[in-house]
């Protein structure tokens, strides 16, 4: 039974709500429907429509997005609405009907763009291909990427590196980017389209990485730790997205008054966004908590 959890999410249309999923329900896919009767394909969004309130329902990727009728608040109805949808998915409902998926393919668009790490490249999506960030260094511990193992099948391929909507691939130094680099995307782009599992379902929940798993690990942490991971998620982690990149915080040493963060995707293993990152977030943590951190420790995943 896979396990599925709904968060709610608002919209800037305050008649619109987003019901978020830790995984996804469309390959890549986005459905609309006014009514009931368009409704066939989707026995789930059949169920939505029997409440009196719903106007109009909208599927795609990871999520749902459901418009009401002014006759209820979304307040009032939206954590019962989260608890149908989530119970429905892991009873084994149906989202939508095979026929219907297969009728339907969406283009995905792909693009390379350069890093800071000259070994690094990313690929960019015109979708939503993860819920959550993944690295993998090795064949052996890509098991719950099919994405990522294919792509260790190129002989150039060191590491890849999944986010929201890009892939950073770390290759090896023997060949140039300008001798794979379209090879790769269009691998990338063609695997998007057939709407292949990047990860698998479940994958967020063995590696820890769910919102209630993420959730207790932070309430564990002590006040202090708490403060970096919180600067880190927003000041840090922003800008080494955009690198193809991520920041982890590891650990506190309060007696030692040091940071120890891991560089996973582009920043891992490039000598000049090491040098950078350390310096940068030792300079910031030390403004801002003064006598509290004077050193960060940098470590490439």
């Amino acid at each position: 039974m896979s396990n599925f959890k709904v968060s709610v999410q608002e919209t800037t249309n305050n008649a619109i709500v987003k019901f978020e999923l830790n995984q996804f329900i469309t390959k890549h896919q986005s459905f609309e429907f006014n009514n009931i009767d368009e409704a066939k394909s989707s026995p789930l969004v059949q169920q939505l429509f029997y409440l009196p309130f719903v106007k109009k329902v909208y599927i795609s990727g990871n999520f749902i997005a459901v418009e009401r009728y002014d006759i209820v608040e979304w307040n009032d109805v939206q954590d019962e609405v989260a608890e149908q949808i989530e119970a429905y998915l892991n009873d084994g409902g149906i989202v939508m009907e095979e026929d219907a998926v297969a009728i339907k393919k969406t283009p995905v668009t792909v693009y390379a763009e350069s890093t800071p790490n000259p070994s690094v490249m990313k690929f960019v999506s015109n979708k939503k291909i993860a819920t959550s960030v993944f690295e993998f260094t090795s064949i052996d511990d890509a098991k719950l990427s099919p994405l990522a193992t294919e792509l260790f099948h190129f002989p150039f391929v060191k590491s890849v590196f999944i986010e929201e909507n890009y892939v950073s691939v770390t290759k090896y130094d023997r060949v140039e980017w300008q001798e794979i680099t379209i090879e790769l995307r269009e691998f990338i782009r063609k695997f998007l389209e057939e709407g292949k599992d990047v990860v698998l379902p479940g994958a967020e929940e063995a590696m820890q990485k769910t919102s209630p798993q993420l959730d207790q690990k932070f309430e564990a942490l002590d006040d202090i730790s708490k403060e970096i991971v919180n600067i880190l998620e927003e000041y840090v982690k922003p800008a080494v997205a955009s690198d193809g990149g991520n920041i982890q915080f590891i650990e506190y040493n309060a007696d030692a008054k040091s940071v120890s963060v891991m560089l996973q995707g582009a920043c891992s293993g490039c000598p000049s966004s090491t040098f950078t990152l350390k310096n940068g977030i030792e300079n910031m943590l030390k403004q801002m908590l003064p006598g509290k951190v004077e050193t960060v420790e940098a470590i490439n995943g």
